[in-house]
């Protein structure tokens, strides 16, 4: 087994040295790559950058035998990072012209910077079996660790249970999505599955810790990875169809502040937030449950206008009146 780190791609750049995209192919060079998991695509989403360096490092230990017991059995690339320029100052956009990688896909070699990056991306991991996008959300919402799938085949929901993370959330695709790399990988087959993690700009090692985990016992379940010893996990994978979330939208303006955490299981009725007046400190209204479920997800910038998400409850065994909501971090 070897591990070779190599460039996705080498573009000059303005006034600076020229940059590439890293990436890390580990494992038997002659065989096809099993599966392609891709952070970064948002330069300011921490936890899968995290997760995918600190991912790529153990696997390469695994690949050289320095983890008694455990074998790689397959061929896997990780990119950890895609939007390097946008890392470099917590950009979620290509910083120079303000575009959206994951408006990009599948990209064009002989087009803009950016779809240039894409195309490279798509073509990198066009072979793989198994496609895993990771995301966070934005600044101002967090997530718990979620498998999100748009349109699924049932081989993809099945995979998705196996990275162990307690929800499985199916979405339906807006047009935004239709240039998402997610989308793009569409076309290839195979298995593609997008992992929600936390909130965009921040690293948080409890999500990361989970994520890290789930992607050992996905390598694990599907023969990738032999010899791994993992604890029973503590929570049942849950499923949620595209009418099983409901949004809750504020009707109010003021400052936030909400204890909760994402994960928590709440009942109609809980308070999920309290709204402040921020000129006299009065309370002004306490945003409650409409129902029982799972707080998937939950605002964190105090800064409340109305006709903001507050929060999104997965609901079990019934189904939401409410329109679908897009996804905030895509």
């Amino acid at each position: 087994m070897a591990e070779r780190e190599t460039a996705l791609l080498r573009m000059t750049a303005p006034l600076r040295e020229p940059f590439e995209i890293p990436y890390h192919d580990i494992g038997s060079e002659l065989g096809r790559v099993r599966v392609a998991l891709v952070g970064g695509v948002h330069g300011n989403e921490l936890n899968g950058v995290f997760v995918l360096a600190r991912l790529a490092s153990y696997l390469r230990r695994v690949a050289a035998g320095e983890i008694g017991g455990q074998r790689l059995l397959g061929r896997v690339l990780v990119v950890p990072a895609v939007n390097v320029f946008g890392m470099n100052n917590g950009n979620r956009r290509w910083p120079f012209d303000g575009t959206d990688l994951n408006r990009m896909f599948p990209g064009y070699d002989a087009g803009e910077t950016t779809q240039r990056i894409a195309h490279a991306v798509f073509e990198a991991t066009r072979e793989a079996a198994y496609r895993i996008d990771v995301h966070s959300s934005n600044v101002d919402f967090e997530e718990m660790p979620q498998v999100r799938l748009y349109e699924p085949t049932e081989e993809e929901r099945r995979a998705a249970r196996h990275l162990g993370l307690a929800a499985v959330i199916e979405r339906r695709p807006d047009k935004v999505f239709t240039a998402t790399l997610g989308h793009g990988w569409r076309s290839l087959g195979g298995v593609n599955l997008i992992v929600q993690v936390g909130r965009a700009g921040m690293l948080q090692l409890p999500h990361c810790t989970t994520l890290f985990r789930g992607f050992i016992e996905f390598l694990d379940h599907i023969g990738v990875l032999e010899g791994v010893e993992l604890a029973e996990i503590e929570h049942d994978v849950l499923a949620f169809s595209e009418r099983q979330t409901f949004a809750i939208v504020s009707e109010w303006s003021g400052l936030l502040v909400s204890p909760l955490r994402v994960g928590d299981w709440v009942k109609g009725g809980d308070a999920l937030g309290r709204v402040f007046d921020p000129f006299n400190g009065e309370e002004k209204h306490v945003i409650r449950a409409p129902v029982d479920g799972l707080l998937s997800g939950v605002r964190r910038q105090p800064l409340l206008f109305q006709g903001d998400l507050v929060a999104c409850i997965q609901l079990v065994g019934t189904e939401s009146t409410h329109p679908p909501i897009s996804n905030p971090g895509q």
